[in-house]
């Protein structure tokens, strides 16, 4: 059986086609940037088959008749095709878990663009277009924020005017959750126990940073909100901030709102602090060289996600284990012990050579030191194979009435 997973961006379309029936083997896997100009580019590869160029490519409907083309062309998708499934940041309160998609699904969705403009309007282009080029091709939603919809209201509220969450939505929704919960799944794999008996803190630290505190397996706090702006420091995001100081900006500095936004959004985090990169490798790079911004903005950094990981081993109670993930999570060995060290009397102790040695461990593995209490995992995520096992459970074994609409 064979999936096409599709993530759309605002501009821009990746995507993997998987065989399930073969352990989620990768048939094929490519990506179309700059969709909407004369010069988007398009990297596709299946196999031994690879494909670039540089072309007009207007829409999403003419980007993915591109990649249906190369598909078949390559040899990998021919009448085969089980389903398409989507990654959709945005389900809000409305959606607890994966769905097959119909009419009801796509106006909720776009419902829900009011809370994430930028990501859900492109989320649905992708769905439309797929329903053209496949016309007969059950599409399967999988929602970012599904994974937290276990959140207890003390979570998920925050101390505002209540009439703001019922009129206006204003809650903790949390994102990354495909990658949350298939690193935990991954996790309890690795612990040897069901993971509704597993207490973990998970961190998906990259461009975007966010983290998880998961008991028995099920999420109970996250750091990012109503947006993916608030919680860690990240590539171009503040994360966590005292909001006057968009008052402050606005009234001393006589900034406008817009530009706040921006600032919070695509010029803070590392970028910010560093003036270097948003990218933790030249940030890293920098700081080796003497720069002293550089250095601040790793233990800034560091210093985050020490301060939420004591918040959330309160929260999970005894902590089985510790999982990163991540493009900064998987491969950056200096932040983990940057962000780990002298943690013994929690139980956590990190066992530095295999950290420093750690090399593509596509299956997770642990670098936890023997005397310490709580495993510490590495666990390289693939939301996109959550996304291809999800549409499979949903084709195989559900009907499109089970929405999973709450």
């Amino acid at each position: 059986m064979k999936i096409l997973v599709i993530n759309c961006g605002s501009s821009s379309v990746k995507y993997r086609l998987f065989d399930v029936n073969t352990d989620s083997r990768e048939l094929a896997k490519g990506l179309i940037e700059r969709i909407g100009t004369d010069k988007a580019e398009s990297e596709h590869k299946a196999g031994e088959v690879s494909a670039k160029e540089t072309a007009p490519i207007r829409d999403y409907r003419t980007g993915i008749a591109k990649i249906a083309e190369f598909l078949k062309g390559a040899g990998v998708l021919q009448d085969d095709l089980a389903a398409v499934g989507h990654r959709v940041v945005h389900g809000g309160e409305e959606f607890r878990d994966s769905v097959v998609i119909d009419q009801t699904v796509i106006d909720q969705i776009d419902r829900c663009s009011q809370l994430a403009p930028l990501h859900n309007p492109a989320n649905l282009a992708g769905i439309k277009a797929c329903q053209e080029i496949f016309p007969d091709i059950p599409q399967v939603a999988v929602f970012d924020t599904a994974f937290f919809h276990t959140l207890p209201p003390a979570s998920y509220l925050y101390a505002l005017p209540y009439s703001w969450y019922e009129e206006h939505r204003v809650r903790r929704y949390g994102f990354h959750g495909t990658s949350h919960r298939y690193v935990s799944e991954q996790a309890a794999q690795l612990l040897g126990k069901p993971l509704a008996e597993c207490n973990l803190i998970t961190m998906h630290l990259g461009n975007g940073c966010s983290m998880a505190a998961v008991r028995q397996g099920q999420a109970i706090d996250t750091t990012m909100g109503l947006t993916p702006l608030e919680g860690l420091v990240m590539g171009t995001r503040c994360g966590d901030i005292d909001t006057a100081i968009v008052f402050h900006m606005l009234g001393v500095a006589g900034m406008s709102v817009d530009s706040i936004r921006q600032a919070l959004e695509k010029q803070s985090g590392l970028l910010g602090i560093s003036g270097v990169s948003r990218d933790m490798r030249d940030v890293t790079a920098a700081a080796e060289k003497g720069s002293d911004r550089a250095g601040l903005a790793l233990e800034i950094f560091a210093r985050r996600v020490r301060k939420y990981l004591g918040a959330y081993m309160v929260e999970v109670g005894q902590a089985d284990a510790l999982v990163f993930t991540g493009g900064v999570g998987e491969n950056a060995w200096h932040m983990r012990e940057m962000i780990l060290r002298d943690m013994e009397h929690l139980g956590i102790v990190l066992d530095e050579n295999r950290n420093r040695q750690l090399k593509n461990v596509p299956a997770g593995q642990s670098i936890s030191d023997p005397r310490g209490e709580v495993e510490i995992l590495v666990i390289p995520t693939n939301e996109e194979l959550a996304i291809a096992r999800d549409s499979h459970r949903l084709v195989a074994n559900a009907s499109p009435s089970d929405a999973g609409v709450s």
